[in-house]
């Protein structure tokens, strides 16, 4: 079994020692592959448009934590996302980062830091905030249990609905029900056809009065001139966005100067060169003694 490896030259240099120590070939680029046949799994961004030429294929890595990218694999090909610890530390830190910004009113006090106004606000408390998390996978948990910890009061919205500890989790039908009771929204989501375009007006009109959003799903979650109406009609408070839609936005977008918004440009996570090394090493043994792949994405559910 040989891994293609299609990535950062600066990735290539952490990947290469490890596969060389775990005894794994590695074919760092297309032009170095002298045997197409050899090759039965790629780690990319993008897969090549020609997986055809691979005719022992087996699988694709996803170098990073998200698979909406991709397109459908070939029969017989599994799609694999990274699972990195980091990855989920990361995202757990921005989303806490964010969760606080906007619970202790930051996008208003920095801009009257602009305008050079000392200005003091109510301050409140974390115990009886209530935030809710959509999407509560290894995420959505790690960022549950560290805001639990702090105090605040939390519910989460499934697909499944599946109980998780210390939170109330409402189901796929109880949508409604789980908006009306969020003073800060948090979206984790998977992008699939069923959550493109979700963070919409109607959604948005779901929340109580005066709701705050952090996003660190997808992009393409958000409604962004939808956003821009709950904010005018004070729906919305504010918001802290590390995906936007597009992606990136352009130099003129309103979003840029909007003081009740801040942007982060999708840096919440990035993949540890060398978690990332170690993920696919386990792939592809998992593979070869035919076991559960760790990170296959359910094509049917879109992770």
């Amino acid at each position: 079994m040989a891994l293609l490896f299609l990535s950062t030259p600066e990735r290539a240099e952490v990947w290469q020692p490890i596969f060389a120590e775990a005894g794994e070939e590695l074919i760092v680029g297309e032009a170095a592959v002298s045997d197409p046949a050899a090759v039965t799994h790629i780690l990319c961004w993008k897969p090549p448009d020609d997986l055809a030429r691979y005719p022992n294929l087996r699988g694709v890595i996803s170098s990073g934590a998200g698979v909406d990218q991709m397109p459908p694999m070939p029969d017989g090909v599994a799609l694999v996302r990274t699972l990195a610890p980091g990855i989920e530390e990361m995202v757990r830190d921005w989303v806490v980062m964010a969760t606080l910004m906007l619970h202790r009113d930051m996008p208003r006090y920095l801009q009257q830091q602009g305008l050079g106004q000392w200005s003091a606000h109510p301050v409140p408390l974390a115990r009886g905030t209530r935030v809710a998390i959509m999407g509560v996978g290894r995420i959505g948990q790690l960022v549950a249990r560290t805001l639990g910890d702090m105090g605040f009061a939390l519910s989460g919205w499934s697909r499944s609905g599946r109980a998780v500890e210390g939170m109330t989790i409402f189901g796929a039908d109880d949508l409604g029900a789980f908006l009306a009771q969020a003073d800060i929204l948090v979206c984790l989501l998977p992008l699939t056809a069923q959550t493109r375009g979700l963070l919409n007006a109607d959604l948005f009109g779901k929340l109580p009065a005066g709701a705050r959003l952090v996003h660190a799903g997808r992009g393409a979650h958000l409604d962004m001139q939808a956003l821009k109406s709950a904010l005018d009609r004070g729906q919305l408070t504010s918001a802290m966005l590390d995906v936007t839609n597009p992606e990136p936005l352009p130099a003129d977008h309103w979003a840029w100067g909007d003081p009740r918004v801040c942007i982060t440009p999708h840096v919440a996570a990035s993949t540890d060169h060398a978690e990332g090394a170690r993920h696919a090493l386990e792939v592809i043994r998992a593979d070869r003694n035919n076991m559960d792949l760790p990170g296959r994405v359910d094509p049917r559910k879109g992770y």
